[in-house]
C-alpha cells in the first residue's frame, strides 16, 4: 500500500520550498527593479510560473506583498542580527538601527513597498494590517527598553516616558522613508541618529564628530 502520508510530506515541503523562492526572487527583483517594476505578471516571471500559478501560493496580491516584508525581515535579521537580540544598550541598538536604515538607501524599491502597504494596512481587514501592528510594537518594545536604562544611567534626558520616546524613534524613522523618496539626498540613518544626539546621547555625539572628522 503506498505511503500517502509521506507523499502528502513531500508536497507541502516542496511547496514551502517553491514559496520562499517566490519570496526571496521577489525581494531582489524590487530591490532591483523598484515597486512599479514589481507587477504580479514580472514577479511570477522571476520564478518561471504564470500568474496564477504565482498567486496559487499566495491568497492575493498584498498577501504576497506582506509576506515580502516579511521575509526583507527575516533576511535583514540574518545580516545585520537581530535588535532584541543585542546588548541591553542604547548604543548596540543605535548603531544596529542605523546599519539597517543604511542598507534601506541601498533598496529604495523595498522602501516604497513598505511605505505603501503601512499605508494601506491601517485598514484592520488588510492582510498587512496585523503584520505592521505587530512589528511595530515588538520594535517599540526594543527601543523602550534600551531608552529606559539609558535614561536610569543618565545618558539621555528622562522628561519624556521611555515608551513615548520609542514611538518617536519609530515615527521619525518611517517618516524619513517618505521624505527620502521625495528627496533621495536626505541622509536617513544620519537624521536618526541626530536624534539620539538630542536626546542627549553622548556616545551618539562622539560617534557623530568621529564621522565628521572622517568626512
Amino acid at each position: 500500500m503506498p505511503n500517502t502520508g509521506q507523499g502528502r510530506r513531500g508536497s507541502y515541503a516542496k511547496g514551502v520550498a517553491k514559496r520562499e523562492e517566490i519570496l526571496t526572487r521577489a525581494l531582489d527583483v524590487i530591490a532591483r527593479e523598484g515597486y512599479r517594476g514589481a507587477s504580479v505578471k514580472e514577479l511570477a516571471a522571476a520564478v518561471g510560473l504564470s500568474q496564477a500559478g504565482l498567486l496559487h501560493y499566495f491568497d492575493s496580491k498584498e498577501e504576497l506583498f506582506t509576506e515580502i516584508l516579511r521575509k526583507r525581515d527575516e533576511i535583514d535579521t540574518s545580516a545585520f542580527g537581530d535588535l532584541d537580540a543585542l546588548p541591553a544598550d542604547v548604543n548596540g541598538v543605535r548603531a544596529g538601527y542605523l546599519q539597517v536604515i543604511r542598507h534601506n538607501s541601498e533598496v529604495p524599491g523595498v522602501v516604497e513597498l513598505f511605505s505603501r502597504l503601512s499605508v494601506e494596512a491601517a485598514d484592520p481587514q488588510h492582510p498587512a494590517h496585523r503584520f505592521f501592528v505587530e512589528r511595530n510594537a515588538a520594535l517599540r518594545t526594543v527601543f523602550a527598553r534600551v531608552l529606559q536604562q539609558a535614561q536610569d544611567a543618565g545618558r539621555i534626558t528622562d522628561a519624556i516616558d521611555p515608551d513615548t520616546l520609542a514611538r518617536i524613534v519609530q515615527a521619525v524613522a518611517d517618516g524619513l522613508q517618505l521624505q527620502w523618496m521625495l528627496e533621495p539626498d536626505v541622509d536617513m540613518a544620519r537624521t536618526v541618529d541626530a536624534l539620539f544626539r538630542a536626546l542627549g546621547d553622548r556616545q551618539a555625539s562622539a560617534d557623530a564628530r568621529e564621522d565628521d572628522d572622517h568626512d
